[in-house]
């Protein structure tokens, strides 16, 4: 059992002053008569109990809103340990064409990143000692998480990728493979565990940024990096879209859609990666198998305390028991205390 505020005990130095001014009251209080004996015997009434009774309450109470105070608890874990960690990278493709259905039967209505975001949730939630980071591009990357030993934010922020609206018709499918990679690689610069990673999904070609995937593939591999790179798409000719027709009503329209298989590979194997054709989740299994066999770093981690809070019978029990000595003496006794 601790204290979380231990000074809140100082509140006892004047609490027993008010203790040894009420007792000391009493003990003085009272008449010199001769003759007791001849008096008639009275029983004391409940007015008298209710004064010998109340004092005692209100200390009691006040004595245990003191230890409220003072917020007890008891620590339910304190520790250090070594695991074994590795850095992870994750940079995900948002722009248009991942809204494809693709990847899950077409009456599920599930979009490539629907699946992938299934996907890389089940990853996560089998790596919980590893350092992982979250990146998205489309016309532009975008960090929504650094790297980070909390998966529960991890999480939350993948929960909250979306793909952003489109502006205009007509206009160009941005995407922008080298400024995610880089971003990428700089979210792991720093990392403590010596082995990173970066796994770059993608289903289309990069045609815009200021960063080229060639130049965010040779600062990765400087840097010691492995790109494992996934093409997503079935390239089939005829791929299903969802689009919203003029009356407000969803439909399902067909078009040709291909990625950069060939700048893929380079990125995998400039970095020493590799690269993984994923038309269903089998792909990813077979990177994320790849993954488990990589080198990993023993690194220390501190766990965080957590601790059973107990204030709240204090507080109730003292408040209680200190009104209703305060209500006896109002009440019967028609003073406070």
């Amino acid at each position: 059992m601790t204290f979380s505020t231990p000074l809140a005990f100082l509140l006892l130095l004047p609490l027993g002053v008010i203790a040894w001014r009420l007792y000391r009251k009493g003990h003085h209080g009272g008449v010199l008569f001769s003759g007791v004996s001849r008096l008639p015997r009275v029983t004391a009434g409940w007015r008298a109990y209710a004064a010998a009774f109340a004092p005692p309450l209100f200390l009691v109470g006040a004595l245990l809103l003191v230890i409220a105070a003072a917020r007890p608890r008891s620590v339910l874990s304190k520790e250090r340990k070594s695991i074994n960690a590795i850095a992870i990278g994750m940079v995900v493709d948002v722009s248009e064409s991942m809204k494809a259905l693709d990847l899950a039967p077409v009456e599920r209505r599930k979009t490539r990143l629907d699946v992938v975001k299934e996907m890389f949730r089940q990853f996560v939630e089998k790596r919980p000692d590893d350092l992982i980071s979250l990146v998205t591009f489309g016309g532009y990357a975008s960090t929504r998480s650094p790297l980070t030993a909390d998966h529960e934010a991890l999480l939350h922020g993948l929960q909250g990728v979306e793909i952003p609206p489109r502006e205009g018709d007509g206009q160009e499918l941005l995407t922008a493979i080298g400024d995610g990679l880089a971003t990428g690689v700089a979210r792991l610069t720093d990392a403590e565990p010596k082995t990173r990673i970066l796994i770059l999904l993608s289903d289309g070609e990069s045609n815009t940024g200021i960063i080229s995937p060639d130049q965010a593939a040779d600062a990765a591999a400087k840097m010691g990096m492995r790109v494992y790179t996934i093409g997503v798409g079935s390239h089939n000719p005829q791929t299903p879209f969802p689009v919203i027709d003029d009356f407000g009503r969803e439909r399902i329209f067909y078009a040709n859609t291909t990625f950069d298989e060939t700048q893929l590979k380079s990125i995998a194997e400039k970095t020493g990666g590799r690269y993984f054709a994923v038309g269903d989740s089998a792909g990813l299994k077979a990177s994320l198998e790849e993954i488990d066999s990589l080198e990993k770093t023993k690194i220390d981690r501190q766990v965080f305390h957590h601790y059973d809070e107990h204030f709240v019978p204090f507080l109730l029990w003292g408040g209680g028991l200190v009104i209703l000595a305060l209500c006896l003496n109002i009440h019967f006794i028609r003073r406070m205390l």
